[in-house]
């Protein structure tokens, strides 16, 4: 079963606007452990401008108030901004890289949900394949779910990487002044 079925306001997506430092990422880590808040996936990247980076940060919020997660993160020096990005109304997607078992008998069946989850045979051996899935966090739980039928032998997500949904009404009409 999905890992964030029924934990919907259990883990919380933020972003936060770090400079693009040397240090800034253990430092923002070193917060969360000092603390014991609980990271339940991180992904980090440089942005755009060269000067800062983007850190895609699902919190635990059982762990600790949301509030307090922020409040302590606003006080490390290299955070420009942090936003907090509603599932509803954002777009999220992880990348995950399996190895399957799948013998000569089964590789059939693997391969068709692999395609009907929109993934890719990256590697093949004899007795196993490996497969690239990129998709919403909650698609890839669920054909993680599906491949424990045939046994996972390694298994690497990449963590959730989200931005907020575009505005998809139309513009305003611009009047002509008199």
């Amino acid at each position: 079963m999905s890992a964030l079925v029924g934990s919907a306001n259990r883990h919380h997506t933020l972003v936060v606007l770090v400079e693009n430092k040397a240090g800034v990422l253990a430092r923002v880590a070193g917060l969360f452990a000092r603390r014991g808040f609980n990271i339940y996936s991180l992904a980090v990247a440089p942005t755009d401008d060269e000067r800062f980076s983007r850190l895609t940060v699902v919190v635990d919020v059982e762990s600790a108030p949301l509030e307090q997660i922020t409040k302590q993160l606003f006080k490390l020096i290299n955070v420009v901004k942090i936003t907090e990005l509603d599932q509803a109304e954002s777009v999220e997607r992880e990348l995950m890289l399996m190895t399957v078992r799948a013998d000569a008998g089964r590789r059939s069946e693997v391969i068709e949900l692999v395609n009907v989850f929109g993934g890719k045979i990256v590697d093949v051996g004899h007795e196993a394949l490996t497969i690239t899935l990129a998709g919403k966090p909650r698609n890839l739980d669920d054909f993680e779910e599906l491949m424990r039928a045939f046994g996972i032998v390694e298994l690497q997500r990449t963590g959730r990487v989200a931005l907020p949904q575009l505005d998809r009404r139309a513009p305003a009409q611009i009047r002509k002044v008199s």
